[in-house]
C-alpha cells in the first residue's frame, strides 16, 4: 500500500504507512470508548475511577477539572475501554484535533463515551514522538478535512486510521520526542505558572470586592492581612445599606456601562478572501471562535472579548470571556471591551467573571447579549484611589501572564517547525537540540 506522506520531504529510508496499520503491526488497535447504551447519565458518581471526555482532551494532555466518575464495577465491567500508560486519547465529536497523550498518573482511567483511543502495542512506535507527530498543524488539519459532519465534524476508526505516519527508527523517533517534550514541557509549566497569577488574581478581587475582608478587619481593629499601612488606609472602617446589600461606606453602585469603553462600531463583513488579505500576521479573535466575520480595522492594546451572539454564556450563567492583548482582528460576535473610570480592563474581566449574566442574556434559540442589557449589568464602584491600587496590584500579574503567553507561543511555533525539519533531515537532532535550549 502506497501512503503520500503529509510532510513535503523525508528522510528515504524512514517509512511512511498510516496510523491504522501502525497500531495493528505493534499490536494495538484504534477503538471508541462506550456508547451511551453501556453507561448512562446516571452511572456516574462523586468519587471513582475517572471518565475522559471531550471536554477533558486539551493539547496532549488530559485535564481533570470537573471530570467524570464511574464505580471499579463499572470500570471492570468495561475494561476493555480502559486507558495504558502510552495511550493517546481523542475527541470523537466537536474538536475532533485536539489529543491526549495518557501518561502514568491516568492509567486505568476510562475512555469515555465520545472518545477514541489509540494504541500502540509492541516498541515499534514511541508514544511520545507519535504524540507529537499527531499534535503537527498539518496533521491535525489533515483530520479536520477527513472528518465528517457539516454542522459538526465527525471522527471514527475509519478517518483515524487512514492518517498518514511516518515512522523513524525508534532511537530517533525518542530523540524526536525528547526536544519536542522538552518545549512541551516549558509550556505547560508557564501554563500552571498562569493558573496560579490567575487563581491569586482572583483570590486578591474576592477578598477587596466580595468579601469585602479590608473594611472588616478595621472594624475589628486589625490590620488587613496582606495589606501594608497605605493600602488599608483607603477601605473606610464600615458598611452601609445599598441596593446591592450591604457594602463598604462610600462605594457606589453603577452600572457596568459607567467603568467600560466599548469598540463595536464599524462591523464590515468580509469574505474569506478579503480577511485573508487584510488578516496579515495578526490573531483573530471572536466569541468562543466564532469567526465568521472581522472588523474593519486593528485593535491595539489589552482588552476583554464578551460573546454578543452565540457563545455568551456558560453553564454556570458566567459570561465566556477571552483576555486579548497586543495587536489583532475581533469578529462581529464578540464585544470589545476596556476598562474605564480607574477600572483595569483586568478588574473588568475579574468582576465578569464571577456575575451572572443570565437576567441579561435574550433569544429563545440563539443567546444574545445586547450592548444595552450589558451596560445595565450592576457594579460596584469603590473609591477611585482603590481602583487605582488594585489596577496596579493586578498589572503586575497579567504582566507575567502574558509574558507568559508570548514564550508559550513562540515556543509551539519551534516545535512545530522543527518535526518536520527532523522528519526530512534537513537539521539533525543535536542541532534541534541547541535550537529548543536557546528558545527557553
Amino acid at each position: 500500500m502506497v501512503v503520500e506522506s503529509l510532510f513535503s520531504s523525508l528522510i528515504a529510508s524512514w517509512e511512511v504507512t498510516t496510523l491504522g496499520e501502525a497500531c495493528i503491526r505493534s499490536g494495538g488497535n484504534i477503538q471508541t470508548g462506550p456508547f451511551g447504551s453501556q453507561l448512562h447519565a446516571s452511572d456516574y458518581v462523586p468519587f471513582g475511577i475517572p471518565s475522559i471526555m471531550p471536554q477533558n482532551i486539551g493539547d496532549n494532555r488530559v485535564f481533570t477539572e470537573g471530570i467524570a466518575r464511574i464505580t471499579p464495577e463499572d470500570a471492570a465491567r468495561l475494561s476493555r475501554y480502559l486507558v495504558q500508560t502510552g495511550d493517546i486519547v481523542y475527541s470523537r465529536r466537536g474538536d475532533v484535533e485536539r489529543r491526549a497523550l495518557i501518561r502514568a498518573e491516568e492509567d486505568g482511567w476510562l475512555c469515555g463515551t465520545g472518545c477514541l483511543r489509540v494504541r500502540f502495542g509492541n516498541s515499534e512506535v514511541d508514544p511520545f514522538y507519535a504524540s507529537y507527530y499527531l499534535g503537527h498543524p498539518s496533521v491535525r488539519g489533515w483530520i479536520v478535512r477527513h472528518a465528517v459532519g457539516a454542522t459538526m465534524p465527525n471522527l471514527n476508526t475509519s478517518i483515524l486510521s487512514a492518517l498518514p505516519f511516518v515512522i523513524p527508527p525508534l532511537p530517533e523517533q525518542k530523540a524526536i520526542a525528547h526536544i519536542l517534550g522538552t518545549l512541551d514541557d516549558k509550556i505547560e509549566l508557564n501554563r500552571e505558572m498562569n493558573q496560579t497569577l490567575e487563581a491569586m488574581a482572583r483570590a486578591i478581587f474576592k477578598s477587596w470586592f466580595v468579601d469585602f475582608d479590608p473594611v472588616r478587619a478595621k472594624m475589628e481593629g486589625r490590620q488587613p492581612a496582606g495589606m501594608d499601612a497605605a493600602t488599608a488606609e483607603l477601605f473606610p472602617d464600615e458598611f452601609e445599606e445599598s441596593a446591592l446589600g450591604i457594602i463598604p461606606k462610600g462605594w457606589k453602585q453603577v452600572s457596568l456601562g459607567d467603568v467600560l469603553k466599548i469598540y463595536d462600531s464599524k462591523r464590515i463583513p468580509l469574505s474569506s478572501r478579503e480577511r485573508a488579505q487584510r488578516q496579515g500576521n495578526y490573531p483573530y479573535y471572536g466569541a468562543a471562535s466564532v469567526m465568521d466575520y472581522v472588523d474593519d480595522y486593528l485593535f491595539e492594546g489589552v482588552y476583554v472579548l464578551m460573546g454578543e451572539d452565540g457563545s455568551v454564556i456558560d453553564d454556570d450563567d458566567h459570561p465566556i470571556l477571552q483576555y486579548v492583548w497586543g495587536k489583532f482582528w475581533v469578529n462581529n460576535h464578540a464585544h470589545v471591551l476596556q476598562g474605564a473610570n480607574d477600572i483595569s480592563s483586568e478588574h473588568l474581566m475579574l468582576f465578569l467573571k464571577q456575575t451572572n449574566i443570565r437576567p441579561y442574556v435574550t433569544g429563545a434559540v440563539q443567546p444574545k447579549l445586547n450592548q444595552g442589557n450589558l451596560f445595565r449589568i450592576p457594579f460596584l464602584l469603590p473609591s477611585s484611589q482603590i481602583s487605582v491600587v488594585f489596577g496596579s496590584e493586578l498589572s503586575r500579574f497579567y504582566a507575567l501572564f502574558r509574558s507568559n503567553c508570548e514564550q508559550s507561543r513562540s515556543l509551539a511555533s519551534i516545535r512545530d517547525t522543527l518535526l518536520p525539519k527532523l522528519l526530512s533531515g534537513e537539521i539533525r537532532v543535536k542541532e534541534a537540540e541547541k535550537i529548543a535550549a536557546k528558545a527557553m
